[in-house]
């Protein structure tokens, strides 16, 4: 007997719309909650709940237990100082991905951030294209240009600590690894690489993500606590947000 792949219905994302969190706006949460109705490809499920309970108590066990105490040593300023140094850092990815879809104009305002923060924001700690001249950030990355021409999705990954993604999200990892500053990927072509070995690239990521999620204390329990179901709650959501941002 042919086998099929296993299918299920996504689940309501919310008990409360209401309470939904803050950083998706109602129009978002109208569109998810229409969205949600429709049957999901999910040959993976199986796996990625076991990876969603691994990843979930390797969060609030060990991610967020660490997050705080750096929060309570560093003062926010100094926090969000740092989180800017990233994204000056990683002014690459946002830089190809606008080429690549034909946003030149967008890519010329990374340009002009790039510059700016570097020069006259402390190497990028500070964020004067923002602040002083209302340059916007224009995030983009390589899963973004293959949605942008149409690639689809494919089906839900999990992975470890890394959390939700998808097939074409995955594979994106490549190329932008490639081009990112804090990534070995592609270092024997490329000379601004930052790290030496991998475990310097896993050490810069660590404390680029520790110190992301330290600015963002509460926000997944206050997701987490609405899910009736955490694994397709957290695919919903994912894979919701991804369109969504492909569409801007």
């Amino acid at each position: 007997m042919e086998k099929t792949a296993p299918q299920e219905k996504s689940t309501t994302l919310s008990k409360n719309d209401d309470s939904f969190n803050d950083e998706f706006s109602d129009e978002f949460a109208d569109e998810f909650s229409e969205d949600s109705k429709a049957e999901v490809f999910d040959p993976l499920s199986g796996y990625n709940r076991v990876m969603t309970t691994f990843n979930d108590y390797a969060f609030i066990y060990v991610m967020n237990p660490i997050a705080k105490g750096y929060a309570y040593v560093l003062p926010q300023d100094v926090r969000v100082g740092v989180s800017n140094f990233f994204d000056n850092l990683l002014f690459p990815i946002r830089f190809t991905n606008n080429v690549l879809q034909l946003k030149f104009e967008n890519a010329g305002v990374e340009v002009g951030r790039f510059v700016v923060n570097t020069i006259w924001g402390l190497g990028g700690f500070m964020d004067p294209a923002t602040s002083e001249l209302n340059w916007k950030q224009y995030d983009e990355d390589f899963g973004q240009t293959l949605g942008h021409y149409g690639v689809g999705n494919g089906f839900h990954i999990v992975l470890p600590l890394l959390g939700p993604s998808n097939l074409r999200d995955v594979f994106s990892m490549i190329p932008d690894g490639y081009v990112s500053p804090i990534s070995v990927t592609g270092s024997s072509d490329i000379g601004y690489k930052i790290p030496n070995n991998s475990i310097e690239a896993m050490a810069i990521t660590g404390v680029n993500t520790v110190n992301s999620v330290s600015l963002k204390l509460g926000q997944y329990e206050n997701i987490k606590k609405d899910a009736l179901d955490l694994y397709p709650f957290l695919r919903d959501i994912y894979e919701q947000r991804r369109n969504q941002q492909i569409k801007e």
